[in-house]
């Protein structure tokens, strides 16, 4: 490292220290995203030819740490325990995207696989790693493509079991979320509409949509379709919006679900 400058010598250091990753491929991953560390982070998570490093024992004693006495899962509890010691709101949309990476079937859920698995994935063996990572998992957030994977896969992780639907409350929380990083202009509307006029629970096609909507149709609908293939209850807020003069004056957001 003697011919790198010492900012560079301290990115090498620091992502040596997050990943468990070699020298000569920290500074190859670094060189690669000229020198921006997040960016580097990506690439060496991003390739499937990256083992893990890991360690297994450790990866036990973390789940140990926060499983329920009373399953062999983490529930809300151990959750809210790691959010703490994480120094994280549990209502942090990290927490979604930490979900995310574990590919957690339920919310307030993590089983023994689920943990372990998208810790190894993520290259998380301890506690400081963990907080680490948090502001690369927070930056996953401006990628279009894994903001779309993140959305549709908090339908299915927000859902109760057993329930092919989505309670109104939870989809209207759950939007009001993903929806915050970079507000969608028509997010509360859109909330106030179902609450007056649908009240009843979300289907998986209305969900996936409506981020459609979002990202292709301009808030003050100037290149919205009537013809267009949208969803009844779409077609609805549209009317809505339309009948109580709620369109959107001033220039579409930029945001990350309009790219």
């Amino acid at each position: 490292m003697n011919k790198l400058g010492r900012g560079q010598r301290d990115k090498v250091q620091q992502f040596m220290t997050v990943t468990g990753a070699s020298e000569k491929v920290a500074i190859q991953a670094l060189k690669a995203t000229d020198w921006h560390l997040e960016g580097a982070f990506d690439v060496f998570y991003s390739q499937p030819h990256i083992k893990s490093f890991a360690d297994t024992r450790r990866l036990e004693e973390l789940y140990n740490r926060y499983q329920d006495s009373h399953a062999d899962m983490i529930l809300a509890d151990g959750i809210s325990y790691l959010c703490n010691d994480l120094q994280v709101d549990p209502q942090d949309i990290v927490m979604l995207v930490v979900s995310w990476h574990m590919k957690a079937a339920t919310m307030c859920e993590f089983s023994k696989q689920e943990f372990i698995g998208g810790l190894q994935s993520l290259g998380i063996d301890s506690l400081e790693k963990f907080r680490e990572r948090i502001p690369f998992m927070r930056s996953e957030l401006k990628d279009s493509q894994k903001v779309r994977e993140i959305y549709n896969f908090s339908f299915g992780w927000a859902k109760e079991k057993g329930q092919k639907s989505l309670a109104l409350d939870t989809a209207i929380g759950m939007w009001q979320l993903l929806f915050a990083e970079k507000q969608w202009p028509l997010v509360d509307y859109w909330c106030q509409f179902l609450q007056e006029h649908h009240n009843k629970a979300i289907s998986r096609d209305t969900w996936s949509q409506l981020l459609e909507f979002a990202r292709t149709i301009d808030p003050t609908l100037s290149n919205y379709d009537p013809e267009g293939a949208w969803p009844y209850l779409i077609d609805e807020f549209v009317d809505y919006l339309n009948e109580n003069g709620i369109i959107h004056k001033g220039k579409s957001s930029d945001w990350s679900f309009k790219h």
